[in-house]
């Protein structure tokens, strides 16, 4: 015998004309509803006996009296399915629609549309629920849009949108104007640079002349960095890649600056070839094995094929007492796992948020979307990674924390990466990754990284889905401000809330596919 399913039947009209009538718009729904369901008998279904019907009561507004009291009834588990002539009677709000989706899956609900074939007990339902969130995804894109073209018709005007100015000026209502005292600090860091040549001879130089920034700090590499590529001071507006003369005065003359640039350039080149001699291999001296043993970048030919392979110290000098459980493993499958582990980290972008809270909301957003268009390349992989530590079923990785903001803004505008330092060496963030070698650990065997049979859960996709379900429950409760209403970025965290139970499941217990990550899953809805 089939479980029976309880059913119960909602309409609503928004206006009381015809109400008096005996057989009026809310009875010719119900009827329609009624006869759905009994062609559904053969699966259970059973319709309650109380009716839930709101008649002149606009769809725009959840303060309803019979639509509250079957939200109430579904909260105490009396139904099992709501059934609806259309999907506008039970709401024409979007965001009102997914807080009734809330209710009902947190309540195990379902609802059925006979005139749209709308039915989320089904596969196809679920489908056609994400479908409709997603119009509201596309608003909000067109509206991101209409303001990115009227920044860059603003910028090609010459005038300055970006929030706060760059050290040297104050913004009058979209006119940059010179602020003569931070201007006389910017015109000596470019004079003091072409005569040191080095930004961090140059950093250390106004360190000891007590030359601060405009909040009273000392300059780092990364904004001295910043301060001598910018184009604003030689009176440009720059707008993805696109230079526009600005309505502003120029602090810098053309001269100063392009002799600037031709020694940074000149900087550059030089650290590239000298960072590539040293670093042949992506992680040359950064990986070791699980006894702290120095894993050598290594390679070997055979039938006319280069291996590359990383090898323990202690395999080649013959240490067999202190070999870790990894001796040998192959070089593009351990740069690939951990430069896959690193991206997914700095592609979160609530791991990274924290560095740029302080500058403004517009260049935040610039950098945050940049970050996952850009392929982290070998310097940005080398400058943050402070270590890899292989076991036979785990890597360590560990970062060093106080690199990332000079990394990603290397990223984003191409600045130089300052110099390598382990003052703060003290500051690293670890992530760990579930692995399975395969293979024999004898001297000539070949370690393959694969799937781990137990991986351990993604806490970047699991921490993703903690918030989806928060910002439902924001919102549900009315508690989401006009910001958080208006992001982007929590929209599509909101969106993971419809995701299959079982894909919910399986990265709550890690059995989710190894090469699953955030953007996959945002696709999914």
């Amino acid at each position: 015998m089939k479980k029976q399913i309880r059913c119960a039947i909602y309409t609503r009209k928004s206006s009381e004309e015809g109400l008096e009538q005996d057989f009026n718009s809310l009875d010719a729904q119900r009827e329609a509803c009624e006869a759905y369901i009994k062609s559904q008998m053969h699966e259970g279904w059973v319709l309650v006996d109380k009716q839930y019907n709101d008649g002149g009561f606009s769809g725009g507004t959840m303060e309803r009296p019979a639509f509250k009291e079957l939200l109430s009834d579904i909260e105490k588990d009396e139904v099992d399915i709501v059934v609806v002539y259309k999907v506008d009677r039970l709401t024409r709000s979007l965001m009102d629609f997914a807080k009734i989706v809330d209710v009902f899956d947190k309540h195990e609900t379902s609802f059925v549309s006979i005139t749209q074939h709308f039915n989320t007990t089904t596969s196809m339902g679920r489908l056609t629920l994400n479908i409709l969130l997603s119009f509201a995804q596309f608003e909000r894109e067109v509206t991101g849009e209409r303001i990115r073209d009227k920044f860059a018709a603003s910028k090609k005007k010459g005038m300055w949108i970006n929030g706060i100015p760059p050290m040297g000026y104050t913004n009058n209502g979209g006119k940059l104007e010179i602020d003569e005292p931070n201007a006389k600090i910017i015109n000596q860091i470019f004079d003091d640079y072409l005569d040191l040549k080095t930004v961090p001879t140059l950093q250390n130089h106004l360190k000891e002349n007590q030359v601060y920034t405009r909040t009273g700090k000392v300059f780092t590499k990364g904004h001295l960095y910043k301060i001598l590529s910018n184009k604003t001071y030689i009176g440009k507006i720059v707008h993805k890649k696109e230079v526009y003369d600005g309505q502003h005065e120029p602090i810098i003359t053309l001269e100063i600056f392009d002799e600037a640039q031709k020694i940074l350039q000149t900087n550059s080149i030089e650290r590239k070839n000298a960072t590539n001699a040293k670093s042949g291999s992506l992680l040359a001296k950064k990986l070791f094995d699980d006894k702290g043993n120095y894993m050598s970048p290594s390679h070997s030919n055979k039938k006319g094929k280069r291996y590359r392979y990383y090898i323990s110290q202690a395999q080649l000098q013959n240490r067999k007492q202190d070999l870790g459980a990894v001796s040998k493993v192959s070089a593009p499958e351990i740069e690939k796992c951990i430069k896959a582990e690193i991206t997914a980290y700095i592609q979160n972008k609530e791991n990274i948020r924290e560095y740029f809270k302080d500058i403004a909301v517009a260049e935040q957003k610039i950098i945050l979307n940049n970050i996952e268009k850009k392929e982290l390349d070998t310097a940005f992989i080398r400058h943050i990674l402070f270590k890899a530590t292989i076991s036979k079923d785990k890597i360590t990785i560990v970062l060093y924390k106080t690199r990332i903001k000079n990394a990603i803004e290397y990223l984003t505008y191409g600045t130089h990466l300052p110099e390598e330092n382990d003052d703060n060496i003290q500051e690293l963030i670890t992530i760990q990754k579930r692995i399975r070698i395969s293979g024999v650990t004898s001297q000539n065997s070949k370690m393959i990284i694969g799937e781990n049979t137990n991986p351990a859960p993604n806490m970047t996709l699991i921490n993703a889905i903690v918030q989806s379900f928060h910002y439902h429950k924001l919102m549900f409760d009315d508690k989401l401000t006009s910001k958080q209403k208006a992001s982007t970025h929590i929209f599509r965290l909101m969106q993971l809330r419809f995701l299959p139970k079982e894909t919910i499941a399986s990265i709550i217990n890690g059995t989710q596919p190894p090469d699953l990550t955030l953007d996959k899953l945002y696709k999914m809805v």
